[in-house]
């Protein structure tokens, strides 16, 4: 079956798989685990990615799917339609995500024996901010009931990862979902520049238009 978002399906099933592939073998959960302890001291820095395609628990999992098929599927197709690298561009932007939204907690964490942290959402949050960019009016529906638009959803959640990583209380690294989304804007910013500059001017042009509530 032919699918013009084929990396996302790819991702969210590969992510699906190793998660009922981790919870039944902890071996292989502890040897791909972000451990910022080990990085450090026996230079495994794959810890980094692949700690990306792992998840706690089915609800941690079902929400980065969720999300993932919704914004991925509108990202990959914008790259496609936009003749930005396609597919493989889209890709590039998730996997380099996993690992640059990791790189802040590192450093902080990197003597911390007892820190690890796993999951999609610094990549998956970078996937957020880079439909912001091409549909930042475009209408988000929180709990499924409460309208607002793209872009002020973007700076809601901004505003709630520097709270939540500045009060650290809990165990979600809220640093990879800031800097996944600081990323996502950067990267999509840069892909735009390189492959289609004259869009720039009609993406400024939307922000002068600015809706609360979504289009």
């Amino acid at each position: 079956m032919q699918t013009e978002y084929p990396f996302t399906i790819l991702l969210i099933a590969i992510n699906v798989v190793l998660f009922f592939i981790t919870m039944k073998d902890h071996k292989t959960l502890e040897t791909t685990i972000n451990w910022p302890y080990y990085v450090k001291r026996k230079n495994q820095w794959y810890r980094l990615l692949t700690s990306g395609f792992l998840h706690a628990d089915m609800a941690h999992l079902f929400f980065n799917m969720f999300t993932l098929f919704f914004f991925g599927s509108f990202v990959e197709v914008a790259f496609n339609a936009g003749d930005m690298g396609g597919n493989y561009t889209f890709l590039g932007l998730y996997l380099s995500a996993i690992v640059i939204s990791d790189i802040p907690s590192y450093f902080k964490k990197k003597d911390i024996y007892g820190y690890r942290s796993l999951g999609a959402s610094g990549a998956v949050s970078a996937v957020v901010f880079s439909t912001l960019m091409f549909n930042p009016w475009g209408s988000i529906y929180l709990y499924g009931a409460l309208k607002i638009s793209a872009a002020v959803y973007g700076i809601l959640y901004i505003i709630y990862c520097v709270y939540m990583s500045k009060k650290g209380n809990d165990n979600i690294n809220h640093d990879a979902h800031l800097w996944g989304a600081i990323y996502g804007l950067a990267f999509t910013t840069i892909v735009i520049l390189v492959y289609r500059p004259d869009l720039m001017d009609i993406l400024l042009e939307q922000l002068k238009h600015p809706s609360l509530f979504g289009r």
